[in-house]
């Protein structure tokens, strides 16, 4: 196997909107709105911010996504990352989330976050391994409003 990650562009909105409902398919609660996630939304995700997909040769298995956040150009968050079922437990999202680190880095971009659902705690100590931090006080711009709102997490790059 050689896993790969490249840069999702629009024509991939189809691939990743499918890869999202499969990776999140009994794995989060089932009012999340990744569940009901579409080609035309994941389109305007990518025109807006951007994203990856990861391979497994030439086999989607992955994807994560990224906005500008909604009052600071200058943070991005990072939203719907996803491996497929048969693909967990082999760390292959760190993949994806190195790759968002990266490009944000070569970006110029201040900081990074992201949003952490409630029923999930044990990705609070995954993420903290790449410097992201508990944040408190701040509230994730993309909620959905039918659940728990989640925890958030920052990682400052400059």
């Amino acid at each position: 196997m050689q896993y790969i990650v490249r840069p999702a562009c629009e024509d991939d909105a189809h691939t990743i909107a499918g890869l999202t409902r499969a990776a999140w398919a009994g794995k989060v609660s089932v009012t999340s709105s990744g569940h009901r996630e579409t080609a035309v939304l994941v389109a305007e995700h990518l025109r807006q911010g951007g994203g990856f997909i990861l391979f497994d040769d030439d086999s989607p298995i992955g994807s994560v996504r990224w906005l500008p956040h909604d009052t600071d150009a200058d943070c991005w968050e990072i939203l719907r990352m996803g491996v497929l079922p048969d693909y967990r437990g082999q760390n292959l999202s760190q993949h994806l989330l190195e790759a968002v680190i990266h490009h944000s880095l070569e970006s110029g971009v201040g900081e990074l976050r992201l949003a952490v659902r409630s029923d999930q705690p044990k990705l609070l100590d995954f993420y903290a391994a790449f410097e992201f931090e508990f944040a408190a006080e701040l509230e994730y711009s993309h909620g959905n409003p039918l659940e728990p709102a989640p925890l958030v997490m920052r990682r400052q790059l400059r």
